[in-house]
């Protein structure tokens, strides 16, 4: 066998694996993976090869985005999100619950959570509708495009589930923003939901009340309710500066903190490694931020351009609502560490938000007929 032949072939097998890919976007991301298999194996062990498995899902999911173009993606955004809404309400009607929550959708085969369909299907279905109102939307438009985004979050709320709708409802405001939402509306927004306020108390359940009350006064009930933030906030302080060292955490090492492997990885990542390895994983998220943010302005069309921001934030949402609660600045809802902490579900949403940057960012030269 000729040597050059099977070289030759070799290069041409990688330039098509590879070809479609955003090199910053994949570099970023694989040493956020390489931080998540190290800080899972001091956390907990004994999954970091079903952790493995759960990458390299969401790796060929990545890939597999990454060659589908914008375009394709618009056509899609409307089934995908019809099929989104009937999935949720059949988990109203036929879904599992586990620990008091009706979430989850028995399909024999497997068993699935379709409020994470909708992190991608909002942000998809909203883009291709400010897309075909490019010229100049109306008020009436953004008030249908909330509509829109408000019978999903009402589903998955209902499931209870406030987590999911935090982000779903996230990313669809962002495409709302990005369409150019006047600054006054907002205001008024946000004045309108101050307001709600005490009548939305009312409507929470008591865990999510519990939840607000311990985010204040986590001592009313240190071996309870409030055992999560004080052990977490105690995990972060004891790192100091340079962190106590990989797998000589104690807090994380003597099982102190609890779910260390999902939600509150960020306090063992903090306890062994410091304030500089904590800066480490900032600038990281950061560069992932700015890397999507670039892509999106240099979009071909308003909806990849949406998409892509709209995408891109979502990773700034699920970070710094994951690090706040954790730190005890906002209430537990329970949100991963992107592309940090354990979860297959998660990590497959959020690197299908990385392969559709890639594929808008392959596509940034093409014009749509």
């Amino acid at each position: 066998m000729n040597p050059g032949i099977g070289l030759a072939t070799l290069r041409d097998w990688w330039h098509k694996l590879v070809a479609p890919l955003d090199g910053p976007l994949l570099l970023i991301a694989g040493l956020l993976l390489l931080l998540a298999v190290g800080i899972m194996a001091s956390a907990s062990p004994e999954r970091i090869n079903a952790q493995l498995i759960n990458m390299t899902v969401a790796l060929v999911v990545m890939r597999i985005l990454a060659q589908i173009p914008p375009q394709r993606l618009m056509h899609l955004a409307v089934p995908i999100y019809v099929a989104g809404l009937l999935l949720l309400i059949a988990v109203a009607l036929f879904g599992d619950v586990s620990k008091g929550a009706r979430r989850w959708l028995n399909l024999g085969f497997m068993r699935a959570q379709p409020s994470e369909l909708m992190k991608i299907a909002m942000p998809l279905l909203l883009a291709w509708f400010f897309q075909k109102r490019e010229a100049m939307p109306r008020l009436r438009d953004y008030g249908i495009a909330a509509v829109l985004l408000l019978l999903p979050i009402g589903l998955i709320a209902r499931q209870p589930d406030l987590g999911t709708a935090i982000l779903v409802l996230a990313a669809g405001f962002y495409v709302i923003f990005f369409a150019g939402l006047s600054w006054k509306i907002m205001v008024g927004m946000a004045v309108a939901g101050v307001a709600a306020a005490p009548f939305a108390w009312n409507l929470l359940h008591d865990y999510q009340r519990n939840r607000i009350i311990t985010l204040f006064d986590p001592e009313r009930d240190p071996l309870g309710k409030g055992f999560h933030i004080i052990q977490s906030t105690i995990a972060i302080g004891s790192g100091g500066i340079f962190g106590k060292g990989w797998r000589a955490g104690t807090q994380a090492q003597l099982e102190f903190i609890p779910e260390r492997h999902t939600d509150f990885i960020f306090a063992v990542f903090s306890e062994e490694f410091g304030l500089f390895g904590n800066l480490l994983l900032l600038l990281l998220y950061a560069a992932l931020i700015v890397r999507g943010l670039m892509i999106a302005a240099n979009a071909a069309t308003l909806f990849s351009r949406l998409l892509a921001g709209a995408v891109t934030m979502i990773f700034f949402t699920y970070a710094f609502v994951n690090m706040g609660m954790v730190s005890g600045i906002l209430p537990v809802v329970g949100v991963p560490l992107p592309l940090i902490s354990y979860g297959g579900t998660a990590l497959v949403t959020l690197f299908s938000g990385i392969g559709i940057l890639m594929s808008i960012h392959g596509n940034r030269m093409l014009v749509q007929k």
